[in-house]
């Protein structure tokens, strides 16, 4: 089983090499490392040519948008599992990918799913959140349940068939393709019950206030893309995640 991981970056010199050196510690083998840069023009380029990993695959070019340069690293994917680590972000551990590929292999699924913690930018020891997901249920789904999308790993062959990201949604585009794969065609998934990812505060949805209101049009326009629940499944969908900020 091959996991094709994707970073997507954008001017993010201070933290880019901390993704590529995540992905190198892993110790799962079989790995690719696409990172889909757009354009950056902070030396951002320089220090991922110049930071020894697993890197397959570099493409920097102008995007439209961070869905649309996740768009171009599945395109460009060769892997059986799709992964989407930013540049933000990193694993929590170097055996994330081999608990996920022992889960698939476990579960025949389609999809797996773990636990996220919100770290500060400059210490990513230092929990801010904790995002515990629990087991998936689709009544869970349409009362406002999601798993949090960075540790959301799933089969490329689903993209294949159901689609990739819709990129008319500006900052709702990973809710839209959670809705339409588990919610609408009832993709398989299963939960690993311990931290994946490890996320730096300051996401682009919580970014101010127009973001947080755009966030909120753009995810009842998910809900009825796909049929699943309506306003009172956004009301519940904020009301959850306030225990986040008290788990650490």
């Amino acid at each position: 089983m091959k996991f094709s991981i994707i970073t997507a970056t954008y001017n993010n010199r201070n933290t880019i090499a901390d993704a590529i050196n995540s992905v190198a510690s892993q110790t799962y083998k079989n790995i690719e490392h696409i990172i889909i840069d757009g354009a950056s023009t902070d030396g951002t380029l320089s220090i991922i040519k110049n930071t020894p990993g697993k890197i397959s695959k570099i493409i920097s070019e102008p995007d439209k948008g961070i869905y649309d340069a996740l768009n171009k690293g599945i395109k460009n994917a060769t892997g059986d599992i799709i992964v989407f680590l930013h540049a933000d972000d990193i694993f929590a551990e170097t055996k994330i990918i081999e608990k996920a590929a022992k889960l698939f292999e476990k579960k025949q699924t389609d999809s797996i799913y773990g636990d996220l913690r919100y770290v500060a930018k400059e210490n990513t020891d230092k929990t801010l959140r904790y995002w515990k997901s629990g087991e998936y249920s689709f009544s869970k789904l349409k009362k406002g349940w999601m798993p949090p999308h960075p540790t959301f790993f799933i089969k490329k062959e689903i993209y294949d068939k159901y689609g990739i990201f819709d990129t008319e949604f500006k900052i709702a585009a990973d809710y839209d393709i959670i809705l339409r794969f588990l919610g609408k065609h009832k993709i398989s998934t299963a939960y690993l019950p311990e931290v994946i990812t490890k996320m730096r505060i300051g996401g682009e949805s919580n970014k101010n206030i127009k973001n947080i209101i755009l966030k909120m049009k753009e995810d009842i326009k998910a809900l009825k893309k796909n049929n699943i629940g309506g306003f009172h499944t956004l009301v519940m969908k904020n009301i959850t995640k306030i225990p986040q900020l008290f788990r650490k």
